[in-house]
């Protein structure tokens, strides 16, 4: 049921044909999870969590470092040495009261991953690591979960999704993880700031077009070289 709060916030949603009060009841009911509060999942929780999804999950274990405070906007300076879940939790309820903010303040593994996923329509990959990335996409398949993939280095970033209605998955393109070694890091190679906030909000209203059903990238990926505005969409 959408209340008279709810109906005055986004009634600039309501307006859009593709969305309507039908659209935002589906918004409302979704129970959508984001791997990871940094530099991703900051503007996917945070326009997620804008637009009304009804029940939003985050998990992280990690606390707020000085170094994170220029590209992970959801934290302040008073935020440091604080954990991450709670500090998300704290501004988006601040931002929407009428959401629903579930903390998962834990280290995602192969033996807790099923418990928490579970709970979930939608998953989202907003992660720095690619074992996390397999652990995750392993149990989205087992799950018959859709997973929303983002990641970036350098000026590209990729955004795909995945295991939508038996569409391919992370293991079809890339069977195995890359050696930690061979892959580059936020911490090796920088970041500029404003990146993750491009390819987190693209991230965000990917898991918005899964949720609606509005044409979203089954069986594609899309590559996004931010440098020179050249835009990509690769099928596989």
């Amino acid at each position: 049921m959408i209340g008279k709060d709810e109906f005055n916030r986004y009634h600039k949603q309501f307006q859009l044909e593709e969305i309507g009060f039908a659209g935002q009841t589906k918004l409302k009911e979704a129970k959508v999870v984001v791997v990871g509060a940094g530099g991703l999942g900051c503007p996917i929780l945070q326009y997620l969590n804008a637009i009304g999804i009804g029940t939003i999950g985050i998990i992280d274990f990690d606390t707020v470092h000085v170094s994170n405070l220029h590209r992970q906007v959801l934290y302040t300076s008073n935020d440091i040495d604080q954990l991450k879940v709670e500090c998300a939790t704290k501004r988006l309820i601040e931002q929407n009261p009428n959401t629903e903010v579930i903390q998962h303040c834990v280290q995602l593994t192969t033996e807790n991953a099923k418990e928490i996923l579970g709970n979930y329509d939608i998953i989202v990959d907003g992660c720095d690591n690619f074992l996390t990335r397999y652990i995750v996409n392993d149990t989205c398949v087992e799950l018959g979960k859709p997973l929303i993939y983002g990641s970036i280095l350098g000026f590209q970033g990729q955004i795909a999704t995945f295991n939508l209605n038996g569409s391919k998955h992370l293991r079809d393109i890339f069977p195995e993880p890359p050696n930690p070694e061979d892959v580059p890091n936020c911490s090796e190679n920088g970041v500029l700031g404003t990146f993750p906030g491009v390819i987190g909000t693209m991230m965000a209203q990917e898991t918005v077009k899964v949720i609606l059903d509005l044409d979203p990238l089954i069986n594609e990926i899309l590559l996004f070289e931010t440098k020179n505005w050249s835009l990509t969409k690769l099928r596989y």
